[in-house]
């Protein structure tokens, strides 16, 4: 375990890259430094901060972030269609699901160049292109941080939703997810019927895994800024889901209002349209902005702070409010 490191700089270890200081960091590099962990941990504010692409600091943290950046990749069993892969919290995930694409195991290549480390993915349930990370996932492990006792969530468990688990709800900021377990396929199914990867490989002429894999990343790249380059998290609203009633309203004064069904009862929309017919693209104040292409993203462009970034967020939940009764949720967790 590395010593705890106080009055700790934060702004590279947020892809906003915002100004923020942790009172005290500790990054975790073994699965053995974790047995330390509930007695380092009383009476204190406690944030789990893996590859920093999903959050936004406003101010400095008072209280402990863990750092979780124990790696490996294991194989624990397989049969003639599946194998089960144990990854590691600290793995990075887009580096994770190469290497499944280069495996010829099939599952987790329409969520390539999704930034972050393969111990969020659960807790996000992160999703692109048609799939979505839970139906690959068997079990997660984690470790309580006030006992120390491991706990394991089978798929069930997780109480997966729509960008959201047990780990964002009941079990918020009182387990460390330690690893988790994915069932993957030797002879994948693969999901192309979403519009823009389907057009993307027809370009190329190719439907495999790498080529899934490749097509994704192109259309990423195309559409959302390199955290390296321009500081940003993403997309920072989620598509709001509403009742089907609400909807037929919506669409009687605005015909052109995506909808997907959600169920039988509800319907999902676009944030990114709703935001875009407030106007918002491509929009700044000061350095804080919203991204050209895509209104979903909020950008850095240089100095603004995590409370610039914030307060615009706030006048687009507003607008978007007022111009259509839908109240949007941030994607992106606010600190």
């Amino acid at each position: 375990m590395e010593k705890i490191r106080e009055n700790f700089d934060l702004q590279k270890h947020n892809t906003f890259g915002v100004p923020a200081r942790a009172r005290y960091f500790l990054a975790l590099t073994t699965e053995e430094d974790l047995h330390l962990l509930p007695g380092l941990l009383k009476n204190q504010e406690l944030l789990i901060l893996g590859g920093g692409s999903n959050i936004l600091f406003r101010k400095d943290f008072e209280g402990m972030v863990i750092h979780p950046v124990m790696k490996g990749i294991r194989v624990l069993d397989e049969d003639r269609d599946t194998v089960l892969v144990r990854a590691m919290a600290g793995e990075n995930w887009d580096r994770f699901v190469a290497w499944t694409v280069e495996q010829g195991w099939g599952g987790l290549e329409n969520l390539s160049y999704i930034p972050g480390n393969t111990g969020a993915s659960p807790r996000q349930n992160i999703g692109a292109y048609g799939v979505e990370v839970k139906d690959h996932i068997e079990w997660v492990d984690a470790m309580g941080l006030a006992d120390g006792e491991y706990k394991r969530f089978d798929q069930a468990a997780c109480r997966f939703g729509y960008r959201d688990s047990i780990f964002k709800n009941e079990w918020k900021g009182l387990v460390l997810v330690v690893s988790v377990v994915f069932r993957l396929m030797k002879r994948p199914v693969f999901r192309t019927d979403y519009a823009q990867l389907e057009d993307e490989l027809q370009r190329s002429g190719r439907t495999g895994l790498a080529d899934i894999r490749a097509a994704v990343i192109n259309i990423r790249k195309r559409k959302l800024p390199d955290p390296a380059v321009t500081g940003n998290a993403g997309s920072f609203f989620k598509n709001p889901v509403i009742p089907l009633s609400d909807y037929e309203t919506l669409r009687r004064e605005f015909p052109e209002i995506p909808g997907y069904p959600a169920d039988e009862n509800r319907i999902k929309t676009a944030a990114a349209w709703l935001i875009d017919q407030c106007e918002w693209k491509g929009y700044r104040e000061g350095d804080a902005g919203v991204h050209p292409l895509q209104p979903l993203v909020l950008v850095n462009h240089g100095k603004a702070t995590g409370q610039d970034i914030f307060n615009l967020s706030e006048k687009i939940l507003e607008s978007v409010r007022k111009k259509f009764g839908i109240v949007l949720e941030r994607e992106v967790t606010v600190i």
